[in-house]
C-alpha cells in the first residue's frame, strides 16, 4: 500500500473532494484525520472509512480559527505522534456576484477560510514535519485561480493566493524532505455543487450538459478524480516533486487559455 502507516489531517474531508480523499487515502493504509465543521457528517466519513477496514478520526475544527487549528494539530500528534500528509481542502465557495456587489463580509469570511486557513494549519503542522524530517502538503486550489470562469474575485483571489503560498514554502521547506504541491480541480460534482441546482432540475442532465459544453473531456470530474491524483502527491511516488500545481480539470483550463 502507498501510504502504510501514514497519518494525514483532511481539512473539509466530511464530504465531496475531501471526502473522496479521506478514503482514497484509507484505502491505502493511512488514517485520515477528518477536519471540519459538520462534525455528524465527519463522522459518517469515518464511518465509512472503517467499513472498508480503515482507520479515521473526525475533528470538528474552523480552520479560520487558529486555536482550533491548533487544537487539531495538538490532537493529531497526542494519538498519532506525528502527521505526515496535510491536505488544506476546506474552503468557502460563495455565490457568484460582480465585483461592485461584494459585501466586505462575504470577502472577509472567503478570504478566512480559503486562504487564510491553509496558513493556519501549514504553521501548525509544518513544525511536527520538521521534527520527523518527512512531510507532504497538499493545497486544493482551483482552476479558476489561473483562468477565471465566473465573476467571483474573491473566491479566484484567495485560490490564486493557495498557489502562491504553495510554491513559496515549497522552496523554503524543499531542503527539509517536505513536499508542498497544489492541485487545481476543474468542474467537480459534489454535494456542495448538487445544493445550488434548483431542486426540481434534472441533476444528472444539467452535468451532463455541463461537461459536454465546457470540459475537453465532455465530463465533470468527480471526488475519485482528484483523490487519484492527490494519492500520487501524498506517497512517496512524488518524492522528488514539490512546489508544483497540476490542473484536474478534464483538459480545462485548456479551453479558457487566452
Amino acid at each position: 500500500m502507498l501510504l502504510a502507516n501514514r497519518v494525514a489531517i483532511i481539512t473539509g474531508g466530511a464530504r465531496g473532494i475531501g471526502k473522496g480523499i479521506a478514503l482514497r487515502f484509507a484505502r491505502e493504509g493511512c488514517t485520515s484525520v477528518i477536519a471540519d465543521l459538520l462534525v455528524a457528517e465527519a463522522n459518517k466519513t469515518v464511518a465509512d472509512i472503517s467499513k472498508e477496514g480503515g482507520k479515521g478520526l473526525a475533528i470538528q475544527c474552523d480552520v479560520s480559527d487558529s486555536k482550533q487549528v491548533k487544537h487539531l494539530a495538538d490532537t493529531v500528534i497526542e494519538k498519532y505522534g506525528k502527521v505526515d500528509i496535510l491536505v488544506n481542502n476546506a474552503s468557502f465557495g460563495p455565490p457568484s456576484r460582480s465585483f461592485a456587489d461584494i459585501p466586505e463580509d462575504e470577502w472577509d469570511k472567503v478570504i478566512a477560510v480559503s486562504l487564510t486557513g491553509v496558513f493556519l494549519c501549514c504553521q501548525a503542522v509544518i513544525p511536527h514535519m520538521k521534527a520527523k524530517g518527512y512531510g507532504r502538503i497538499i493545497n486544493i486550489s482551483s482552476g479558476v485561480a489561473v483562468s477565471p470562469a465566473f465573476p467571483m474575485a474573491h473566491y479566484v483571489s484567495a485560490k490564486a493566493g493557495v498557489l502562491g503560498m504553495t510554491r513559496d514554502l515549497a522552496l523554503e521547506l524543499a531542503p527539509l524532505k517536505i513536499c508542498v504541491n497544489a492541485i487545481l480541480p476543474g468542474p467537480t460534482r459534489t454535494e456542495l455543487w448538487d445544493s445550488v441546482i434548483p431542486p426540481d432540475a434534472d441533476k444528472d442532465a444539467f452535468f451532463t450538459e455541463m461537461g459536454e459544453k465546457i470540459v475537453p473531456m465532455k465530463r465533470v470530474g468527480t471526488p475519485e478524480d482528484i483523490a487519484s491524483v492527490a494519492l500520487f502527491l501524498a506517497s512517496d511516488l512524488s518524492a522528488f516533486v514539490t512546489g508544483e500545481r497540476i490542473s484536474v480539470g478534464g483538459g480545462l483550463p485548456l479551453r479558457y487559455q487566452r
